[in-house]
């Protein structure tokens, strides 16, 4: 259809681009996500914010994540506190060669670091999001501790409240959190994160390569993004996996602590949408403590 009127997606665009818009085709029922075409013929994405930050912290997560030249991640064309427009991903299919070439570039991303654990990007906000959750980029040097504080132990008192997660499996996520310093490996350094890694925000490009996009960028520790891909399914992860190990093995015991990192995203994903993830996280807070007594 045509450019919409002031206000929506294609009035945005055109004014945080300056080009005149031809069409827009809404890509969410809500039109707080929509492909608009410009004069120039370019298509770009344009996403309204879903809170006061975060159209900033989106658009710092990009740019920061672009600074380390490892990853692809669509460029920022213009934002304001509402509205982000970006370069549209050309969809392609999922193939060997670019799965092996996201996982070293994936690799690279990490190596390029962060100042400290919860380390916002340049510019970004302390009050940062997760998808729909709020999610606090507030800085640490230990990051069992920081990840405990500032990424569980939140929702985890959430879900209790809100009565999605019962007592007696919150007593196993605190058991997870007392054991953290075992259970979390040897140390790391600060990892820059996409933060949000799931099989959504990776899009398979028809120039075969993988772009990254809805960032929930931060300092953390670089097994957290692996896990993520885990968690939800990832088209080739075994050859990700392949590529990310050629460039920077992974400390030996990894896969055992996948349920220690899965933890955060699994409670948000219990608080967001109720009980149907509370058995995930418990299962993965029970695994996690399995394989410290396996270890």
């Amino acid at each position: 259809m045509t450019a919409d009127a002031a206000g929506g997606p294609g009035a945005a665009a055109a004014r945080l681009t300056g080009r005149r818009t031809t069409a827009t085709r809404a890509l969410s029922g809500s039109g707080a996500l929509a492909e608009v075409t410009l004069d120039d013929g370019r298509t770009v994405v344009v996403k309204r914010g879903d809170g006061p930050e975060a159209v900033r912290a989106e658009a710092a997560g990009l740019r920061w994540l672009a600074g380390a030249d490892a990853v692809r991640v669509p460029e920022v064309l213009g934002q304001d506190e509402q509205w982000l427009v970006t370069e549209r991903v050309p969809p392609g299919r999922p193939s060997a060669r670019a799965a092996l070439r996201f996982g070293r570039a994936l690799a690279a991303l990490h190596a390029a670091g962060a100042p400290a654990f919860g380390a916002p990007p340049p510019g970004g906000p302390e009050e940062a999001r997760i998808g729909l959750a709020p999610m606090r980029d507030v800085p640490g040097d230990d990051w069992p501790d920081w990840y405990a504080e500032h990424r569980v132990l939140p929702y985890l008192r959430r879900a209790l409240d809100d009565g999605v997660l019962r007592r007696s499996e919150a007593a196993v996520v605190e058991r997870v959190l007392e054991r953290l310093p075992e259970l979390a490996g040897p140390a790391e350094p600060p990892a820059r994160l996409h933060g949000d890694l799931w099989n959504g925000n990776v899009l398979w490009g028809a120039d075969e390569q993988v772009w990254l996009i809805d960032p929930a960028a931060h300092g953390g520790h670089r097994e957290t993004d692996l896990a993520m891909l885990h968690l939800f399914g990832c088209p080739r992860l075994e050859r990700v996996l392949e590529g990310y190990q050629e460039v920077a093995p992974l400390a030996e015991g990894w896969a055992g602590r996948i349920g220690v990192h899965q933890l955060f995203p699994l409670l948000v994903h219990t608080v967001l949408f109720g009980r149907g993830y509370a058995g995930q996280a418990v299962a993965a807070a029970r695994g996690a403590l399995g394989h410290g007594l396996d270890g």
